[in-house]
């Protein structure tokens, strides 16, 4: 007999269901069949049954956090089971040992992480039978029946599990270590709290750090565009004068100048340049582009995404949701027919066909085994869901699947950009621009929003003359850099090369996958969030003051940098090809965190953090948390203190009493120095940056206390 493991309960379900089977108690029974000659039994892990041991695990004086413990450096890595999952471990380790079990079959996920979970339990169940590997990218029946009869020998993937232990090993000696050294130095800040450092997360955290500062430091400032209105053969346009290709005027009264001298002036056209261009259907989604998508379109969260997707493919509806590829090879594209077939019934579709491209066998656009990596792009499967039987959710992500399978099968979109050129009493050069759509093509599919969204604009010819109508001057504020989105965060840490000036590494770092991987990247961000680096309000990311603190305290150290995460990736890539030593890897990871330990100790001495920055910080969840009292409460006999993510009244568990104050306002921390002013005198101090509708001003906040509630006080607002 045969055991199969699967990864989660789920799948084990759907591996069985093609089979006559029976449900036991944490496994089921197949009966045999022609694929199963004497039957098997298939069970389950739950997601990361085991884990690396704590410190205290391998030494007793490594429970305490010291700096004289570190670096904690295991001569052997440990995995024990998880507590909560100890009942599903004794199954597996009870069908292991069964004497007419006499081959396993690991059907993890098919990648690292399912590599790395089911041998893990193997290991821990001191398993010595032989073992073969189930490697399939969808759920469906066809899909199963043949990765069974198709299964890959066990070495076929080793290199794989090598890959994933030498990177949660390496993962925990940085991780710890690093976590319990600055929270440490920290502390002796002042700062009471644990600051988690990882490999992945506080690289990725530096570039959120980074755009922060960047917006913080911004200084705006004003610019003026001169607008001219024109009747040219009774056709109507507008046109932004442009000096050295410039059209922003540093000064009101430069702007003026031009506005006063093109009125009512004779115009002519002076040139009109058109330029034809050509725009190819999207490639299809791996689940970085997915996930930016859904989050740009419907503002998932990068983890939403990802769950909703793992359930449209433990349904059979989708292809493996965690793949890095946007291309299929010809063995999938010969599928596509008869899906889109079966696609074109749906009523929401049914407008998409006949398709203008009847196969994409031949198109290596899309086409292309070379560029298939573990899995190929993320695709519907034959298994066509009732549309309107799934979830909200779902039906939005298997439209974007289904859509850009669609879209693939139609032709180019065609525009045509022209650019007119007109002069205005034969001195000053207006430019307009417009767009007009020749050919809708693959648009039609997908309805995407240009960035280059222009006006349509009248014919016009080279030397038509006509009149400046009217001119007007429109001021406006230079901008600071926009937050990321959380969609945006994903893209970045896929393509976080570009903030690589080495071009080597940068090259590096685009082969590999950039800063995590496409399976890590979600929950990532959902660690940054869970512990207290990151607001995300209104799907904008903001850094927080223990972020800043964090990425200021490492400073230049690798461990805060792309270039380091290139080289551990190269390393880590290397592993997994057979053609690197994971002890090699190692011993350079030890040296890093020595070298780190020694450095951070060193120059913590030097550390110095903003006045702002302190009083912004608030310590995480803890069990007993004392609160610093700012002021009198307005609505009652309480007081205001810091809440976290507000401040708010003492009194709200007595009395519910609701009145609060937004620890962010318009973009800028508001710290408990002005909260202190705000209760005490009824204003704070003058406060800079604060952006609205694209506008940037500085102002004092003050207490309407008629209304309870906090306005600007808007006569001390200086436009910069």
């Amino acid at each position: 007999m045969k055991l199969i493991i699967a990864e989660k309960p789920d799948q084990g379900s759907t591996l069985a269901s093609i089979f006559k089977h029976k449900k036991q108690n944490g496994f089921i029974e197949i009966f045999p069949n022609e694929i199963f000659n004497n039957g098997a039994y298939v069970t389950w892990a739950i997601g990361h049954l085991c884990q690396l041991v704590s410190p205290e695990k391998y030494q007793s004086s490594w429970k305490k956090w010291s700096l004289e413990t570190l670096p904690m450096i295991p001569e052997h890595f440990e995995y024990e089971v998880t507590k909560e999952k100890a009942k599903q471990f004794a199954v597996i380790k009870k069908l292991v040992s069964n004497p007419s079990v006499t081959e396993i079959i690991h059907a993890g996920d098919a990648g690292r992480e399912g590599e790395l979970i089911i041998r893990n339990i193997l290991k821990l169940t001191r398993c010595r039978k032989p073992m073969k590997r189930l490697w399939i990218s969808s759920l469906t029946p066809n899909a199963i029946s043949e990765g069974f009869k198709k299964l890959l020998d066990e070495n076929d993937t080793r290199s794989l599990y090598f890959e994933a232990y030498t990177r949660a090993c390496s993962d925990w000696v940085v991780g710890m270590n690093a976590s319990r050294l600055y929270s440490l130095l920290l502390q002796k800040q002042g700062f009471s709290d644990v600051f988690s450092v990882g490999r992945v997360q506080t690289p990725t955290l530096a570039l959120i750090v980074k755009r922060e500062m960047e917006i913080e430091n911004f200084k705006s400032e004003p610019f003026w565009e001169v607008i001219a209105h024109f009747l040219i053969n009774g056709k109507k346009y507008t046109g932004k004068w442009q000096n050295d290709g410039e059209t922003r005027v540093k000064t009101k009264e430069l702007a003026e100048k031009v506005a006063a001298f093109c009125r009512e002036k004779a115009a002519e056209v002076a040139e009109v340049h058109s330029e034809r261009k050509e725009f190819l259907p999207p490639l299809l989604y791996n689940l970085s582009a997915l996930q930016a998508e859904a989050n740009k379109r419907f503002k998932f969260s990068p983890k939403k995404t990802l769950d909703v997707l793992q359930k449209l493919y433990q349904k059979g509806n989708v292809s493996y949701p965690r793949s890095d590829s946007r291309y299929v090879t010809k063995e999938e594209a010969n599928t596509f027919p008869d899906i889109l077939n079966k696609l074109s019934k749906i009523k929401d579709y049914e407008t998409y066909f006949p398709l203008p491209v009847s196969s994409l066998m031949d198109n290596k656009r899309y086409v292309n085994e070379k560029k298939v990596t573990d899995h190929y792009a993320i695709i519907p499967t034959d298994q066509i869901p009732n549309v309107a039987k799934l979830g909200p959710d779902e039906r939005k992500i298997y439209d974007l699947v289904v859509t850009s399978l669609i879209a693939a099968h139609y032709n180019k979109a065609v525009a045509e950009y022209t650019t007119v050129t007109t002069l205005v009493d034969g001195r000053a050069a207006f430019i307009s621009k417009g767009k007009v759509q020749l050919e809708e093509g693959w648009r039609k599919v997908i309805h995407q929003k240009d960035h280059d969204d222009e006006p349509s604009l009248p014919s016009l010819s080279e030397g038509e003359p006509g009149l400046t109508k009217k001119v007007e001057i429109k001021e406006s504020q230079t901008q600071p850099p926009k937050r990321y989105t959380e969609g945006q965060l994903i893209t970045l840490m896929k393509t976080a090369g570009r903030h690589i000036e080495d071009k080597e590494l940068e090259k590096i770092l685009t082969k590999t996958e950039g800063l995590g991987t496409e399976a890590t990247r979600a929950g990532i961000i959902t660690m940054l969030k869970d512990r207290l680096y990151i607001d995300v309000n209104k799907n904008l990311v903001y850094a927080t003051a223990k972020a800043r603190i964090l990425i200021e305290a490492i400073g230049q150290e690798i461990l805060a940098s792309p270039e380091m995460t290139a080289k551990w990736e190269q390393k880590l890539k290397e592993i997994s090809e057979g053609t690197a030593s994971p002890k090699h890897f190692m011993e350079q990871t030890q040296k890093m965190v020595m070298h780190l330990i020694s450095s951070g100790i060193g120059q913590s001495a030097n550390w110095t953090f903003t006045e702002e920055v302190r009083e912004s910080f608030s310590p995480g969840k803890k069990k007993t948390r004392t609160f610093t009292k700012l002021g009198p409460c307005k609505k009652c006999d309480g007081s205001i203190v810091d809440k976290g993510s507000f401040y708010g009244c003492t009194n709200y568990k007595n009395n519910k009493c609701d009145f609060t104050i937004s620890k962010k306002i318009l973009g800028k921390n508001i710290t408990q120095k002005n909260i202190k002013l705000l209760l005490s005198e009824g204003k704070s101090e003058l406060i800079e940056g604060f952006t609205n509708n694209d506008k940037t001003f500085n102002a004092r906040l003050f207490l309407d206390e008629k209304e309870q509630k906090v306005r600007f006080l808007f006569e001390e607002v200086h436009l910069k």
